[in-house]
């Protein structure tokens, strides 16, 4: 965490503590999502098929809750209680999780707490946002450090989630993601700052109808909406993948996305530097087709050294889809802050559902290995729907 000091000195303590909130919440969500699959596959007894529905509805719900409360915060601001709320929820979902092992419960009381607790991170990011814009601060930068902060996040997350679950069980691993969560609401309450709301002219009042007009923001939503069902069918089955079919140690799935993290910290923060030199739409062609290189090897390379490798070209892919693309939907609709950011996440959500049909129903019908043709095959469409987007 050495750029989150330095962020600190250089800038001031509330940027630092932008900083520490993303890092922590990234934690917390990162010890959750690495090992759903096995978690509902081990301990709740579900089906591929079963899996992939939970993924899903749970995106279903997160995209109608977290545009709806982006709208609400766009039009009535104090976006801090609102991220408040969404941790609290938070905290409830990882102790339903912790006790509870009923498919059906956690299809619906746990489906509703993740879909509010995941709107947290975007609401974060906005209020980020909007402090940067008021404070005349570098905010492609500072969006890009405090991304790098959930990339971090991610290289501690995954492989201590698996060593919790694996060691020590669920419940535990889950309940240290509910106490996170409690020392994120308290951070979040003493020093993040709450941001007056800034008047919208009002034929803004009707995102994400209006921001849908723009060509651009169409395009752009469906290819990233693309490129997160890459990257959501690689997280679903690479889990059961490894250990099912490769037959290598469960752990190395935690490895993996470890790995692929902390290589993306280096591609997120240059990113930041280089977007200017290099406009956003050159660098996310040039992310999505490392992407595809990534994907199509899956296919190919089976050995832990070869899929160590490859996760550099994943890192590359994440690291800046993840921190560009969100900036772009920003400049794409510029006053819409926390609205653009929401039409970002709900690609990914959207990513998610189709993602959660299209790897349960492959892996059930044609096994695990057919899945990474389907992926290879979607980033290669997702590559040129991405050269169609405008550069801004």
């Amino acid at each position: 965490m050495l750029w989150l000091a330095t962020m600190g000195r250089r800038l001031n303590g509330v940027y630092a503590s932008f900083m520490l909130v993303a890092f922590m919440i990234g934690v917390a969500g990162a010890l959750q999502a690495p090992t759903l699959s096995l978690f509902l596959s081990r301990e709740v007894g579900a089906e591929p098929f079963w899996i992939g529905l939970f993924y899903t509805i749970n995106a279903i719900a997160g995209i109608l809750i977290s545009l709806w409360l982006a709208k609400r915060s766009d039009a009535q601001g104090d976006r801090r209680k609102l991220i408040m709320f969404c941790c609290l929820m938070a905290v409830g979902n990882a102790l339903l999780f912790a006790f509870n092992r009923h498919y059906l419960t956690l299809l619906t009381c746990g489906v509703l707490l993740a879909s509010l607790a995941n709107t947290a991170m975007p609401q974060l990011f906005a209020l980020a946002r909007e402090y940067a814009d008021s404070s005349a601060r570098e905010v492609v930068m500072f969006s890009s450090v405090m991304r790098a902060q959930l990339s971090l996040a991610w290289v501690i997350g995954p492989p201590l989630a698996f060593t919790l679950a694996l060691n020590y069980g669920f419940t535990m691993m889950f309940s240290i993601a509910a106490g996170i969560f409690i020392l994120s609401l308290a951070l979040i309450a003493l020093t993040l700052p709450s941001m007056p709301r800034v008047a919208q002219p009002t034929e803004s009042d009707t995102l994400p109808t209006s921001g849908w007009k723009d060509l651009n923001v169409r395009m752009l939503f469906i290819a990233s909406t693309l490129m997160w069902t890459c990257n959501t069918m690689y997280i679903i089955d690479m889990p059961l993948w490894i250990s099912n079919d490769l037959g290598l140690p469960d752990k190395l799935a935690g490895i993996l996305m470890g790995t692929a993290a902390g290589l993306e910290i280096p591609a997120m923060i240059l990113a930041g530097y280089y977007v200017k030199r290099f406009g956003k739409r050159r660098m996310m062609v040039s992310a999505v087709a490392a992407g595809v290189v990534f994907y199509t090897g899956l296919i190919f390379f089976h050995d832990r050294t070869a899929l160590l490798v490859l996760q550099l070209f994943n890192a590359i892919f994440i690291g800046i889809v993840a921190g560009i693309g969100m900036l772009w939907f920003q400049d794409l609709m510029p006053g819409r802050a926390g609205a653009a950011t929401t039409l970002f996440t709900s690609s990914i959500s959207t990513g998610v559902i189709l993602a959660g049909v299209i790897q349960g129903a492959l892996a059930q019908s044609f096994g695990h290995f057919s899945v990474y043709w389907a992926i290879a095959a979607i980033s290669l469409i997702t590559l040129l729907m991405t050269c169609k987007v405008k550069d801004v």
